[in-house]
């Protein structure tokens, strides 16, 4: 149901009380967090697990308030409705990828929960008439935005020293969601998922130019399915992931290119050396993926490798199956 945001409300229809609800909510989970990352630190790094198990304190104090708020304003029973059920908001790490993490990268996490929480609350405190709870609001994003500066507090030796170069490293981040991150799941999509068809295609008719006219029209229909579900997903009011349509066209840009890459060998006429060919392209496209989830998605080179191979290679066979039978 959450394909193209459908089964998810707008932030834009979320009542005053379903927004106390939803921020309710946001607090105790990334206080649950920032609990995980101090326990995940506690070892390596007591000083700056302390300054989480703060963190995490400031998170309960907020979450007291805003509860202090509804009971006031609308009595004691709270609405179930969480942030994943709000079209735009900046999903957290699973709990099962938070094993292990460097100091670094547990900062950035920080650093972008921060700031998704802060651009929270000031959309939120602009679509309220209520004084009390507009000025809350207005506060808690006060408080949010002071978090931010959690790179200072840690006090790592290589960190920025001036607010010009945090905000910096934010544009970096942000970067990451509107471009990288949409381009990424689109060139994973392309490279992976039209495997299957064209080796079948392949394989069950031994034809280069049929080959190339199956493998780009998957690549083509992929990359407007993946464009559409990338733009229709999240508006970008409250992740901050900027414009849904230029996410969608980089998306869908991305997976057509994925596609198109190992498609393109079918070109030569003479089967077989087109198809080492179009093997030789997937292999460069899954270790550029590797290298991508390396560099910008903070995941060690060879379980990104491994994870990728693994889907590639289960893929390829079932189009080789399927072609050959």
């Amino acid at each position: 149901m959450s394909l193209f945001g459908f089964g998810k409300r707008a932030f834009s229809d979320l009542t005053e009380q379903e927004i106390l609800a939803v921020a309710i909510a946001a607090e105790e989970d990334d206080g649950r967090i920032y609990g995980m990352y101090a326990d995940e630190l506690r070892e390596r790094y007591p000083a700056s697990a302390k300054v989480f198990d703060d963190m995490a304190e400031e998170e309960a104090d907020h979450r007291r308030r805003l509860i202090e708020m509804h009971r006031s304003k609308f009595g004691e029973r709270i609405p179930l409705i969480r942030r994943e059920n709000v079209r735009g908001f900046y999903e957290r790490r699973p709990v099962w990828l938070m094993k292990n993490l460097s100091l670094e990268t547990i900062r950035r996490e920080a650093m972008v929960m921060e700031a998704s929480a802060a651009r929270f609350y000031r959309q939120a405190a602009q679509r309220t008439g209520d004084a009390s709870i507009r000025k809350l609001l207005g506060d808690l994003a006060e408080a949010e935005k002071s978090h931010v500066s959690l790179a200072h507090r840690l006090g790592l030796s290589n960190l920025p020293t001036d607010v010009r170069a945090e905000e910096d490293e934010t544009a970096r981040r942000m970067f990451i969601l509107q471009y990288i991150q949409p381009g990424l799941v689109g060139l994973m999509d392309g490279s992976v998922s039209t495997l299957a068809p064209l080796f079948a295609a392949a394989f069950a008719t031994h034809n280069s130019w049929d080959t190339f006219l199956v493998g780009t029209a998957a690549s083509i229909g992929a990359g407007i399915s993946m464009g559409f579900a990338e733009a229709l997903s999240d508006d970008g009011e409250l992740s901050g992931r900027g414009s849904p349509w230029i996410r969608g066209i980089v998306s869908g840009l991305m997976t057509a290119i994925g596609g198109l890459g190992h498609a393109l060998p079918y070109l030569l006429p003479d089967f077989w050396v087109a198809t080492w060919l179009a093997i030789a392209v997937v292999v460069l496209e899954l270790w550029a993926i590797s290298w991508i989830r390396y560099k910008y998605m903070d995941t060690p080179f060879l379980r990104a490798a491994f994870q990728i191979v693994v889907g590639g290679v289960l893929v390829f066979l079932t189009g080789i199956m399927i072609g050959s039978a």
